[in-house]
């Protein structure tokens, strides 16, 4: 029998990392928690990876990024000591028409969804620049029998539209798969058709948006990586469109999905460079962007930065008030939504509650997911500060729309509200919630 060797890769990793054993053990049981994968590794399995014991291949995947997290820096299996996943990691294509159809099957095909949910965020995923992406109109093939013309530029904006209203009112979890097969079975065709330049830069911009906000679903199911694959393909078709709007938000959304898992210090490089490629930005862009660059600072202690920051917000929102149209949803509501987190990353529970309480009173009725994932967040504020009966009365009205909503964020704030009021059903309010809380939701979100 062949004798194990050490793993000296492994072993300089976590030199390099500066880490205990128990720490690695720590970080990695944390990516995989993130992830849905439950680990208990302690100091003595770390020791055994050491010794040349190979972790099965979800806990090599959250070794890897655990230890890319801590590094900043992109970490391999080779490096690490570890064999390369059967089959390889997904594909995602050099071309980016092919890389959208193939990431659009997997999304439509219920038998990979386990395969796409085991997925992680990476911290070291490589963004493409704007110079580095834009006016590649040569990366999408053309000649082809098909020509279109606007009114198949109509038609992906039209469906966008209304992907994204069944988003607002119900979550994405049925909506994301309908999106996927429209990319695949219609705009896939439309990109490697033929049409004049100007055509062309328009498909490939609502193609652009189509996939930002895929990735948005995605991100709203807990689907991390794959929120992150649909995100790198709206960056490249924005720059081949030379579409700064796109890209811009999709940068935002980078940041925003960073920064709620807890990742500050990537949340800011991602606003920042949202920020720095959009340097003519209108007041409403810039206001949705200095909101997520204050949430950004504040997470990373930056007093001084996020005040800033949201001072920067509030005057560039008032200035776009005063005009007409808007900007995807980012308006009064969605800035108190920056202002309480800011609040609450510098300490004022406080004014944290009293910024949801403006947000959810300013939020537009269309917007029922996002009303029930910030009244929970709401509540637990509510609860933390104190005010058990108003955090009940929050959460009830949370509840009563939950059922009308598919979204993987929205049962997680139901599986919090569970969790908190557990210990208070002494209290008339949290026993009345807590006991129509177990006949309304499943097993599984409690």
């Amino acid at each position: 029998m062949r004798k194990r060797e050490p793993n000296a890769g492994l072993a300089r990793l976590v030199s390099e990392a500066g880490w205990t054993h128990a720490q690695l053990a720590r970080q990695t049981n944390a990516v995989g928690t993130e992830t849905g994968i439950p680990f208990r590794y302690d100091e003595s399995a770390v020791t055994h990876w050491l010794n040349g014991t190979v972790p099965r291949e979800p806990a090599r995947r959250c070794i890897l990024e655990a230890l890319r997290r801590k590094l900043n820096r992109h970490v391999t299996y080779a490096e690490a000591g570890f064999p390369s996943p059967k089959g390889g990691s997904p594909s995602t294509a050099d071309d980016t028409v092919e890389g959208v159809v193939e990431l659009g099957r997997q999304d439509m095909d219920p038998s990979r969804r386990g395969v796409l949910g085991a997925g992680l965020f990476s911290v070291a995923l490589t963004i493409p620049g704007w110079q580095d992406v834009v006016g590649r109109l040569e990366a999408f093939g053309t000649g082809r029998v098909a020509r279109i013309g606007m009114p198949e530029v109509r038609t992906v904006i039209d469906m966008t539209t209304k992907v994204s209203e069944l988003d607002d009112q119900f979550g994405g979890r049925h909506a994301r798969p309908m999106a996927a097969a429209f990319l695949v079975n219609t705009v896939a065709g439309y990109l490697r058709a033929d049409a004049p330049d100007d055509v062309r830069k328009a498909m490939m911009a609502a193609a652009s948006g189509l996939c930002y906000l895929t990735g948005y679903m995605a991100v709203d199911e807990g689907l991390h990586g794959l929120a992150q694959r649909y995100y790198v393909k709206a960056l490249e078709l924005a720059g081949a469109a030379e579409d700064h709007l796109t890209y811009c938000t999709t940068l935002r959304g980078l940041s925003v999905q960073a920064v709620d898992l807890g990742h500050g210090r990537r949340a800011m490089d991602l606003a920042d460079a949202a920020a720095a490629a959009s340097p003519a930005a209108g007041p409403r862009l810039r206001a949705f962007i200095a909101g997520q660059q204050a949430h950004s600072a504040a997470q990373t202690a930056d007093r001084t930065g996020a005040l800033r920051y949201i001072r920067e917000a509030e005057a560039a929102m008032d200035r776009a008030e005063s005009r007409t149209g808007t900007f995807g949803a980012y308006d009064p509501a969605a800035l108190n939504y920056h202002i309480s987190q800011v609040r609450y990353e510098l300490g004022d529970r406080a004014g944290a509650v009293d910024a949801l309480k403006e947000a959810d009173r300013l939020r537009h009725g269309v917007y029922r997911r996002t009303r029930v994932q910030r009244r929970g967040l709401l509540a637990e504020r509510q609860l933390q500060a104190g005010h058990l009966e108003a955090a009940c009365a929050t959460w009830t009205s949370a509840l009563d729309e939950w059922p009308m909503v598919q979204s993987g964020r929205a049962d997680d704030r139901m599986r919090t509200m569970v969790r908190m009021i557990r210990p208070h059903v002494r209290n008339a309010h949290a026993r009345a919630l807590y006991d129509r809380a177990r006949v309304l939701l499943p097993r599984s979100t409690r």
